[in-house]
């Protein structure tokens, strides 16, 4: 049993590695005895899974230290994970390795008892940012550390496309240096015989989701993210929700649709319960909640919120702008649209980002930004402090005007 699994990990680990690392892998060492890695269908879990062991074993994929398993793969099937740890550490394994673990039943229960069972052996689980790690029947909160991992920021999209490489940036040195670093990046792009812009507009509709790589066609890719939304809902959601009947997947699939022709949303509870045939707004907020979770969309929330599940949005926006293309691709984008899921997606994971009531977004309680063409004025913004127009359209911003690109190197 534990020598097909072997053999099965060192296939992967040679299938799924790349050759650029991404800044999770970087940033986080994993160094714990127990690591969950969340995150949404598509956005490199397993290759970072995969590149860890590699850099941890010097790239030898026939490691017995280390195993690679697919929760979810047929050679499995109902095998107990705890019996597959329990081989593997009397074979003096070290590293235990579990793709997709929220495909698995029981899983909070098993990976509880290899914890507890064998303290010598180092746990990497990855799941859908649906799971709830403490609601389980067996709360792991207090034995993992858990990551969250995001999809290509612009800044990962020019190493991985086109090996230009650049460091991150604070928010901070985002306020403060934005015009130098404005100016480097150009410059650095330019060496390369490309233009900043002209690989901006590339990135916004194809560059999130690392299996860009995988198709020439991006009609092919944006069928294939559409695919991904259908996936998540019809199978992730029921793997992690099992509770959930066929009519509520049906209910909160009509309300993306729904969405999907009026970003950014602005919900309309009453309006909303009658078109879904939803008796009460929790159930609505739990479905908001829900997409938000599996990566779908992202809610804008007027207050930072202890009790956000019962708190109404402001605005509702797509996750990223790849899904806005895909979704919207046979209909025009609206520009306005467009540049705040950008910003909102870029500034979100490291910040607390509310809804502003003197502009679009009001970021860890003290910065607010209105996002904006180039010719976009400051009347709106003039009297409000520590405020800024986020421009598209420009290669360099000035005082407080800051080009919309570098808001992406403030994430991975």
């Amino acid at each position: 049993m534990i020598e097909e699994l072997f053999s099965l990990s060192s296939q992967l680990l040679n299938i799924y590695n790349r050759e650029f690392i991404r800044y999770f892998v970087e940033k986080h060492d994993l160094s714990s005895r127990f690591s969950i890695i969340l995150g949404h269908r598509g956005v490199g879990k397993t290759t970072a899974i995969i590149q860890y062991i590699l850099l941890k074993y010097n790239g030898d994929r026939a490691t017995k230290k280390a195993i690679y398993i697919q929760a979810d793969h047929f050679l499995i099937g109902d095998r107990s994970l705890y019996r597959i740890a329990e081989e593997f550490s009397l074979m003096g394994g070290e590293l235990i390795c579990f793709d997709e673990i929220h495909k698995y039943p029981n899983w909070s229960m098993e990976l509880k008892s290899i914890y507890d069972t064998f303290p010598n052996l180092k746990i990497i689980v990855s799941g859908s940012s649906l799971l709830e790690i403490a609601k389980g029947s067996h709360d792991l909160s207090r034995r993992a550390i858990v990551y969250k991992m995001y999809g290509l920021s612009f800044r990962e999209f020019l190493g991985l496309k086109y090996q230009i490489r650049f460091p991150q940036i604070t928010m901070d040195e985002l306020i403060r240096d934005h015009e130098t670093l404005a100016l480097e990046m150009k410059t650095k792009v330019e060496e390369h015989g490309q233009k900043i812009l002209q690989l901006f507009y590339e990135y916004l509709k194809y560059g999130y989701y690392p299996f860009f790589l995988n198709f020439e066609d991006r009609v092919l890719y944006h069928a294939a993210l559409e695919q991904n939304i259908k996936t998540t809902l019809e199978s992730d959601l029921l793997a992690v929700y099992p509770e959930l009947s066929g009519v509520s997947i049906r209910k909160i699939t009509k309300l993306l649709a729904i969405m999907s022709g009026l970003v950014p949303f602005t919900p309309d509870l009453v309006k909303l319960k009658h078109l879904l045939d939803i008796g009460d707004e929790r159930t609505l907020k739990t479905y908001f909640n829900y997409l938000e979770n599996a990566g779908i969309i992202n809610l804008l929330y007027r207050d930072k919120d202890n009790f956000r599940q019962m708190a109404k949005p402001e605005k509702m926006y797509f996750n990223n702008t790849n899904l806005l293309y895909s979704i919207g691709r046979f209909s025009t984008i609206d520009q306005g649209n467009l540049r705040e899921t950008f910003f909102l997606n870029a500034i979100k994971p490291l910040h607390e980002v509310t809804y502003s009531q003197h502009a679009d977004f009001l970021v860890d309680g003290k910065f607010t930004f209105e996002v904006g063409g180039k010719s976009k004025d400051f009347s709106q913004i003039k009297d409000v402090e520590n405020s800024f127009i986020v421009s598209d359209g420009i290669e360099t911003g000035f005082g407080r005007r800051i080009r919309y690109i570098s808001s992406h190197f403030c994430i991975n």
